[in-house]
């Protein structure tokens, strides 16, 4: 078992994938990463990072893993297992960030939910004053759906078990690398097969996350400045959907169960790929709006307090304002719309 308080490298022997065509334009090598972090927000802080490297067919050839000390609380130590103790003698970011890149540079970063793993690594490289040598990524999830694989829902685990991947210690940064190495590699050849265009976006580096007086950028009362946040995400087309069959059973009631037909808004970062967690809700016979008014039902939000025109929107109506965490456990069960 590792050791939670060492970074560690280890070098893996190359594996075969002859018989498989190569479209040309494909990436030329792959960093597989999984991070850890203190929660979801803009503000919270990577507890530990692991990269596999791999190669243009994804073969293995090597993996690296560190933990890392947030300056912070921890937070959901249940989920990734990281106490204040076990990080108190972790290194800073910003010590391992020239290794971190080093396994990154000239390689497309590959993660299962990409945007979050990207968010939260370009953050701490902007709290460094650095940027990540990243400039394109690949969603494990994307891919998944560009392949049509038949699974249930678009769970880690759930794509590990459609290829015989086993899990072994699910939520720390090194499995769960390693655990989607696994699965990318299979995945990618389908892809090469099928002649499929990778679904490559672009990552766009975060260039003005403010530094605190400290010198320690980045903890809760330092992710802000001059009244907005410091991560601007970029403008996205709303997906064109049908029109939702339900009509609005009106507001979310604090406690009770979500309802077909409510309309459901979304502002900030979420850790779900936020199409895909739309695509959730819409599924489950929810309306989703693009912005907030007095028929709203719910606001969902990982930051309640952000300067938004939602948010603000949201409490001069009194609108309900849920996390992610809660609305995606409410989805669960939504409740069928009211028979007319």
């Amino acid at each position: 078992m590792l050791e939670d308080h060492q970074a560690t490298t280890v070098e893996v022997p190359g594996q075969q994938s002859a018989g498989v065509p190569w479209p040309s334009g494909y990436p030329g090598g792959y960093a597989v990463v999984d991070v850890e972090t203190t929660g979801l927000a803009p503000d919270d802080r990577i507890v530990s990072a692991a990269v596999y490297r791999l190669t243009a067919r994804g073969e293995v050839e090597d993996h690296w893993y560190t933990p890392v000390n947030p300056e912070r609380d921890p937070g959901p130590t249940w989920i990734h297992g990281l106490t204040s103790a076990m990080l108190a003698d972790a290194p800073l970011f910003g010590q391992i960030a020239e290794e971190f890149a080093r396994r990154l540079e000239g390689r497309v970063l590959v993660a299962h939910n990409a945007v979050f793993d990207w968010k939260m690594i370009a953050r701490e490289y902007a709290r460094a004053d650095r940027v990540a040598p990243v400039e394109q990524r690949l969603c494990t999830i994307q891919l998944s759906k560009a392949l049509r694989l038949p699974l249930a829902n678009h769970r880690l685990e759930t794509l590990a078990a459609h290829f015989g991947v086993e899990q072994r210690r699910a939520h720390h940064a090194l499995d769960d690398a390693r655990v989607l190495a696994e699965a990318f590699r299979p995945s990618l050849q389908q892809a090469a097969r099928l002649r499929l265009p990778l679904p490559l976006l672009t990552c766009l580096p975060v260039t003005d996350w403010p530094q605190t007086a400290s010198g320690a950028a980045g903890s809760a009362a330092g992710g802000r400045s001059g009244g907005g946040t410091a991560w601007r995400p970029g403008w996205r087309a709303s997906k064109r959907r049908p029109p939702c069959p339900y009509p609005n059973p009106g507001r979310y009631e604090p406690g009770g169960r979500l309802v077909q037909g409510m309309r459901v808004a979304f502002s900030g970062d979420t850790s779900v790929d936020r199409e895909l967690l739309e695509d959730q809700a819409f599924e489950a016979g929810l309306h989703i709006a693009g912005s907030v008014s007095r028929l709203t039902s719910l606001l969902v939000t990982n930051d309640p307090q952000a300067p938004t025109s939602k948010v603000a929107k949201a409490r001069a109506y009194g609108t309900p304002v849920l996390d992610e965490a809660a609305f995606t456990h409410l989805l669960r069960e939504v409740a069928p719309a009211p028979e007319v």
